[in-house]
Formats: structure tokens, sequence, C-alpha cells
């Protein structure tokens, strides 16, 4: 049996910020959507990665609040360090920055958390073993 991970689902507080905010710090759009109102359903994807993994936002969540020491999270990996510094320069200056850049130990990199408009906690992180902008742990 080969199972793959599609997508993840999310509720949103507010749909249409949290749509603007994951096309503002992560560059997605949408490649589906249906439904109306607290029953709108959005999927958003990496640009050409929509037939591999999505985001799907449902409409009508509850606000989020989560302890800066509560790692849950999910993430994206960026190319450079210096993307991690801007997206939390533009993360504080929105006045969503969770965890100021900070870099860890191979393989967890150096990574930033960002509030999206619901409270769930996005990385962004340069240095991992993972995705396009995968770093090896030799170097």
């Amino acid at each position: 049996m080969t199972v793959a991970f599609t997508h993840c689902a999310l509720q949103a507080a507010d749909l249409d910020k949290s749509i603007d905010f994951y096309a503002r710090y992560c560059g997605m759009e949408i490649v589906k959507e249906h439904g109306e109102d607290d029953k709108r359903v959005v999927w958003l994807a990496s640009p050409g990665a929509g037939d591999r993994f999505v985001l799907v936002l449902l409409g009508g969540g509850a606000l989020r609040e989560q302890e800066e020491s509560d790692m849950t999270h999910y993430g994206f990996g960026v190319a450079t360090r210096e993307e991690v510094d801007r997206i939390a320069a533009l993360a504080r200056d929105d006045g969503c920055l969770h965890w100021e850049p900070h870099e860890y130990a191979p393989p967890t990199g150096y990574l930033c958390g960002v509030k999206d408009p619901t409270g769930y906690i996005v990385e962004f992180s340069y240095g991992q073993p993972l995705g396009p902008h995968a770093v090896s742990e030799q170097g």
C-alpha cells in the first residue's frame, strides 16, 4: 500500500483574511473553491503544486490561542536565511510574529513563526533537509 499526504484542512475564523495571509506570506493561490458563507471551502497551493499538496481552509472557525512555548505548527521552507528574516520583519510590522528568528540544531535550521489570522502558527525555515530548498545535514 502506498499512502500520500495530499492536504491539511484547517477551520478559518475569517476566510478572506486567511486567503490574503497565505497569498502574502506563502505565495499560495486558490486552486479550487466551493460553498458559500460559513460553508465555503478553499483549496490553496503553491504555484504549480495544486496536484500534489493543498492547504484546505474551511470557513466558520473560531479564533485560536497558542502559548509561545507550544511548538504546534506547520512549516514552509524558504531558499535563504535572509528570506526568514524578511518574513519575520513583515510579520513584526503586521503584528503577527510569534517566534523571532532563531537558529536550531540540525535538522531544524533557522526559522521564525508567524501567526495567521485564525491563530495557527506557520513556521518559515531555512536549512531543513526537506522540500525544494533542502539543505544536507553535512553542509
